[in-house]
């Protein structure tokens, strides 16, 4: 084709396209949710309520919110809304089936281990995960176990194409195991061994070791810290002594496991020393000490609700109690579930321990805050999570009931506007097996 012939096509392609028109941008999605009641964890309960979200984020709650003719409306009728549940502390996604080693990832080797991320280990495809998921669990803290110091957990949504997806925060806390600080006083012929027995005073050894090795260990990397600081231009970073940083700047909660009362008070002490962040975790006795824990400001996570009593001079319905006691008394507390293979299968169970810490003198609204608002405020991520109110994400439930029943049932789910399945393994056993034929006898 001669050159002049090409150019005149090519000015009349130019042309045609020009007139074509502008395709318009796409518009954001816009979806008004109706239900009987929205429970907004932070401002109470509006009944008859309506939540207008866009692209994935709350713009509005109230009763008389007006749609635009792109509005898609879900009239959800009788169901309440909640936001989505969050789960502190548990090893969900590390482990699979207790008696399989191969599934087994929450412990790390060696005492002080403040670089491993447990984010990083969490398998997708656990099966434990959407177990959670069909109670209302949302998020989940998951956090390494194993040693003194072991390592940082990661908070992820209990959705996702991959472990990538899912992680919504990869050092949500630092994690340091306080050492046991009871003595035992049996005498050296009732022991099963007693080559292994050791005197009072041989035991208080070992733990004031152990109580300044946790010193000595932070001293130092406060000393690394300040070298990494000062500019040297022949400073090599080490990873362990990295992974304390965000810790030692306050930019990251150092989240202490403690039952006992003396270690739960000497943790304080020593938080209260070096003007450390710290959040309390497991916290079996916390209740005994609630006064100091208000006073210092110190969160706790409450896993033991459903343990026995561990002095004959406690009452029977303590750890049934210790929520509401901790609420009077001005700690913020959030309910979890004990770490470990066992824990991460009744990671579903949280919330009914939070019904029985209501049954028991905690405030409602105070144990719907436990599942929600609290842990996300604990992880510094309150101002996406933890409840529904306007600029948040748009994650939640819709419930037949009320959540803290064990008769209701979480019949829908979003995460950041998304619509998530709740089918589980347990759900796929109940299709499988409903209508399976019966023996004529």
């Amino acid at each position: 084709m001669p050159e002049g012939q090409t150019v005149n096509k090519l000015i009349l392609i130019l042309l045609v396209a020009s007139t074509l028109p502008v395709q318009a941008q796409e518009q954001p999605q816009t979806v008004l949710y109706k239900a009987a009641a929205i429970h907004t964890a932070d401002k109470g309960t509006i009944k008859n309520a309506q939540m207008l979200v866009t692209d994935g984020i709350i713009q509005a709650i109230g009763q008389n919110i007006r749609p635009t003719r792109q509005t898609k409306v879900v009239d959800l009728g009788k169901l309440q809304l909640y936001p989505g549940l969050i789960a502190a502390t548990t090893s969900l996604g590390l482990t699979e089936i207790n008696a399989v080693r191969a599934t087994q990832d929450t412990t790390e080797v060696g005492e002080f281990t403040p670089d491993v991320e447990a984010w990083v280990s969490v398998n997708p495809d656990s099966e434990l995960i959407p177990v959670a998921r069909a109670n209302g669990f949302t998020h989940a803290l998951v956090a390494p176990m194993g040693g003194t110091i072991t390592g940082t957990s990661g908070l992820i949504k209990l959705a996702g194409w991959g472990v990538e997806d899912m992680t919504v925060k990869t050092h949500a806390a630092l994690h340091l195991w306080w050492p046991v600080m009871t003595l035992n006083t049996r005498p050296k012929e009732t022991l099963r061994d007693p080559d292994k027995y050791k005197s009072p005073k041989e035991q208080t050894k070992a733990r004031d070791k152990k109580l300044k090795t946790i010193d000595e260990f932070f001293n130092e990397a406060e000393a690394y810290a300040r070298a990494r600081k000062a500019g040297d231009p022949n400073f090599k970073k080490v990873p362990a002594w990295e992974g304390m940083l965000p810790a030692l700047s306050g930019k990251q909660p150092i989240m202490v496991h403690a039952n006992e009362v003396r270690q739960i008070k000497t943790a304080v002490a020593w938080a209260k020393r070096h003007k450390f962040k710290i959040v309390l975790a497991a916290s079996r006795d916390a209740w005994q000490v609630a006064d100091l824990l208000a006073k210092e400001k110190v969160p706790v996570i409450f896993d033991n609700v459903f343990t026995l009593p561990q002095r004959d001079t406690d009452p029977h319905d303590i750890h049934f109690r210790a929520a509401g006691i901790l609420h009077k008394a001005g700690v913020k507390v959030a309910h979890s579930e004990a770490m470990g293979s066992w824990g991460a299968s009744r990671v579903r169970n949280i919330v009914y321990a939070a019904a029985k810490s209501i049954a028991h003198g905690l405030p409602r609204e105070a144990a719907l805050r436990s599942l929600t608002l609290h842990p996300a405020q604990m992880l510094d991520v309150a101002d996406r999570l933890g409840s529904l109110t306007q600029n948040k994400e748009a994650t939640f439930i819709a419930v037949d009931g009320d959540i803290f029943d064990i008769r209701a049932n979480v019949k829908h789910m979003w995460i950041a506007g998304k619509k998530i399945s709740l089918q589980s393994r347990h759900t796929r056993l109940y299709e499988k097996y409903k209508n399976r034929p019966k023996l004529n006898k």
